[in-house]
């Protein structure tokens, strides 16, 4: 049996371990990544294909005439042809839950430097705004706490349910919002409400065709002017351009995302061109602690075992009303 990881350096910087992998089947070929010629080659033999972003197209999948599984090393998989794949029996299957530690200890890293202004006080003390302030502690940037403060999520699945009790240790009061114009079920508070309410607003909602700009004008001109936005789910569900205005005319206070429409960006992308300082962005790396990325490939691994030994694994069977 023949493995490939075609993009292997999407996960790993030289720290993983691969035994759990290489138990479950062997021999790998681990390509740091792959362009979009070099894939029919690579997975030509193939008999597991893993893909953390390279495209899996119907090409592919009619190229690998060995190909049994085909394994996506994150949770969603708009990267694999469901189609093609499920018009020749071949089951698809991703990892779920691995990331969640490392994803909501991003969020309050992110809640905690626009409150406290960590990165403009570290910048101040670089410059020797410090070493000159005639006290002992320069009050140039406001400092507010998280306790007493409302948050508002969502997106309430595993990511929802862990920040909300992380928030709770901080001493916040959280709102779960209801999905947008549905009525409120038990537990739950209107979409509109939690955007009017909340002093800090996270999105842990997947992307889909009624999610996309879930968030725009609309929704950002709802929240309190002191009120900040915190986005490490999927950057399509708000409107940059929208984004950029609310912030740059002081219609909220903040943001911190982690996720962006386009990435990796071009150079002219305007969030990172027209960046305000009101704005905190970070590549993508809310997920990517040694940790979780070694997660990832255990649960890889175990997909993969339990396949081949005809045991439950995470099969994606969404395709063709399966």
């Amino acid at each position: 049996m023949r493995a490939v990881f075609l993009d292997f350096g999407s996960v790993t910087r030289g720290d993983m371990d691969c035994a759990a992998l290489e138990r479950a089947i062997s021999p790998w070929q681990y390509y740091h990544d792959s362009s979009e010629q070099e894939v029919l080659e690579r997975i030509r033999m193939a008999e597991v294909i893993v893909s953390n972003k390279v495209f899996v197209s119907r090409t592919t999948i009619a190229a690998a005439k060995h190909l049994k599984l085909i394994c996506v090393a994150a949770t969603g998989y708009n990267n694999v042809d469901l189609v093609a794949a499920a018009e020749r029996n071949i089951p698809v299957c991703n990892v779920r839950g691995y990331a969640t530690p490392s994803v909501v200890q991003h969020v309050f890293m992110l809640m905690l430097n626009l409150a406290r202004h960590f990165v403009d006080y570290q910048e101040l003390v670089q410059r020797g705004g410090w070493q000159e302030s005639r006290f002992f502690c320069p009050l140039d940037f406001g400092i507010q706490e998280l306790s007493g403060k409302t948050l508002g999520i969502i997106g309430y699945g595993e990511l929802g349910h862990a920040v909300a009790q992380i928030a709770q240790a901080f001493g916040m009061q959280v709102l779960i919002a209801e999905h947008k114009g549905k009525p409120p079920r038990s537990g739950r508070m209107a979409f509109d409400d939690v955007f009017q309410q909340a002093d800090f607003i996270t999105l842990h909602c997947p992307f889909s065709s009624e999610t996309h700009h879930l968030i725009s004008r609309r929704e950002l001109e709802l929240m309190k002017p002191s009120a900040y936005l915190i986005n490490t789910a999927r950057g399509k569900l708000v409107h940059e351009a929208d984004l950029l205005h609310c912030l740059s005319t002081g219609r909220i206070a903040g943001a911190a995302i982690d996720v962006i429409q386009e990435e990796p960006p071009g150079k002219d992308n305007p969030i990172l061109q027209q960046q305000p300082e009101n704005l905190i962005i970070t590549p993508h790396v809310a997920w990517a602690s040694r940790e979780s990325r070694q997660r990832l490939l255990d649960q890889l691994a175990g997909n993969i075992k339990n396949f081949f030994q005809q045991k439950p694994f995470n099969q994606i069977t969404d395709a063709l009303g399966q």
